[in-house]
């Protein structure tokens, strides 16, 4: 795989599946993905906070296919106003990502503690898990935003 500091245009074809930073496109889908059917799946006791959640989720999941899907047909055709993009999406990203993981972790302690109903321990279990894939996909938004940010810089 080749840095992000050496690349200073987005890659085009499967050249994308190959590159840094560009391959966590693949995890950020997976967790994201992942985030998606947990929220959908449980049993939604607070709709604002969780509504949030399923809204993030996914328009990064919409926006994350639709990029790698692009980079993947060359639509970008080596043109800078692409790479600033990818800096803008990322960001965007990154920023939802944390406010619905935080979000989810707040709704999930408080169902914890206060919460009476007997699907208490389902609840929790969806939403923890949920909360653990909101926090990877927070990650690899963030690790890609920096990475994309470097090869904004550069270029």
């Amino acid at each position: 795989m080749s840095s992000a500091t050496s690349t200073t245009s987005l890659p085009s074809g499967l050249d994308v599946l190959m590159t840094f930073p560009d391959v966590l496109f693949v995890p950020e889908i997976v967790f994201g993905g992942l985030v998606w059917i947990l929220v959908a799946s449980s049993r939604v006791l607070s709709p604002i906070l969780q509504g949030w959640v399923m809204f993030v989720s996914v328009f990064c999941f919409i926006m994350s296919t639709t990029l790698l899907c692009l980079y993947i047909g060359g639509v970008h055709g080596g043109s800078s106003s692409w790479v600033t993009l990818d800096v803008i999406c990322q960001e965007t990203a990154a920023l939802f990502y944390l406010s619905a993981a935080v979000l989810e972790a707040y709704f999930t302690y408080y169902v914890s503690w206060w919460s009476t109903s007997p699907l208490k321990t389902t609840v929790y279990q969806e939403n923890v898990a949920a909360v653990v894939f909101a926090f990877l996909a927070t990650l690899m938004y963030v690790i890609h935003k920096v990475c994309s940010l470097l090869r904004w810089k550069s270029s």
